[in-house]
């Protein structure tokens, strides 16, 4: 199992929109992907259409961590349902037409706002890895953390094996990242040693403009190899598509087809780094 943390420390480049093209990648090529929505404005939660009954918030397993009974607590992505519903076989789908494909969410909630503080001790910073403890029968955990360095990102950082960085080529969000690369450089020396970066995802690009291609350039040259491919473009009705808790790859639409295939390059490509991962599709 691969835990990847999904981060920046600017709000607004579209974290949890490449989180969610990523999980809608991983449903198509039918990896076992758990979510775990640690933003507590929890908007990963509302686009993957989940609909908790009973089940604990992440806010609340990460209050008694030991007690979490993870498996219990997800639920099962709305994508999953619709897949197997709309008269076309899921992702993964055996060829009697019941589907196997495992999106399963860890809900977000405002209540993980109490640990979102920058004075987490090293016992606060192991909640995380204690509750995914408990996960089994998943091939990768991926975390939408907050837009900032305080509690929940080092948290998801402390349980994860890798972090993707997500950046638009605008100034501020490319000294943002160069910021946060040394974040996890000094955080890795100090309590993660096994964490590194998975990659740099460049995000909502404008093939058209003449500062993103000269930003796209200058985060080449600065991180190099570590500057993920494909780039995203910029997607005009992805609001429409967050909000009707579709995945991008069930979206009507050439616009669409084309981001889907994008994510699907970009999840081989964030796999390669991260190690093997049990998907023939991939190979």
């Amino acid at each position: 199992m691969q835990v990847v943390s999904i981060s920046s420390l600017k709000g607004g480049v579209g974290k949890t929109s490449v989180t969610t093209g990523l999980a809608s990648a991983a449903m198509a090529a039918g990896i076992p992907t758990l979510v775990v929505d640690l933003d507590p404005h929890a908007d990963a939660s509302t686009a993957l259409g989940v609909r908790p009954v009973g089940q604990l918030d992440i806010g609340r397993m990460l209050k008694a961590p030991r007690r979490a009974r993870l498996a219990e607590n997800v639920v099962s992505s709305g994508w999953v349902e619709r897949a197997g519903s709309n008269g076309a076989p899921a992702a993964g789908s055996t060829t009697s037409g019941s589907t196997t494909s495992i999106l399963d969410v860890a809900v977000g909630s405002a209540y993980t706002g109490i640990y979102d503080r920058p004075d987490l001790g090293r016992r606060d910073l192991r909640r995380l890895s204690t509750v995914l403890a408990g996960a089994s029968g998943y091939d990768l955990v991926l975390i939408d953390s907050p837009p900032s360095l305080n509690g929940l990102t080092r948290m998801a950082w402390s349980a994860s094996d890798k972090v993707t960085l997500v950046a638009e080529p605008g100034l501020f969000s490319v000294a943002g990242t160069e910021r946060t690369m040394r974040a996890i450089q000094l955080f890795r020396r100090e309590f993660a040693p096994k964490l590194s970066p998975a990659g740099i995802v460049a995000n909502r690009v404008r093939s058209g403009s003449a500062e993103h291609a000269f930003r796209l350039s200058e985060m080449q040259s600065m991180f190099g190899e570590l500057l993920l491919y494909p780039h995203i473009p910029e997607q005009a009705n992805w609001q429409q598509i967050q909000g009707a808790a579709h995945s991008i790859h069930s979206w009507p639409g050439d616009s669409a087809k084309n981001a889907a295939a994008l994510f699907d390059a970009l999840l081989a490509n964030l796999l390669k780094s991260t190690g093997s991962v049990r998907n023939r599709s991939l190979r």
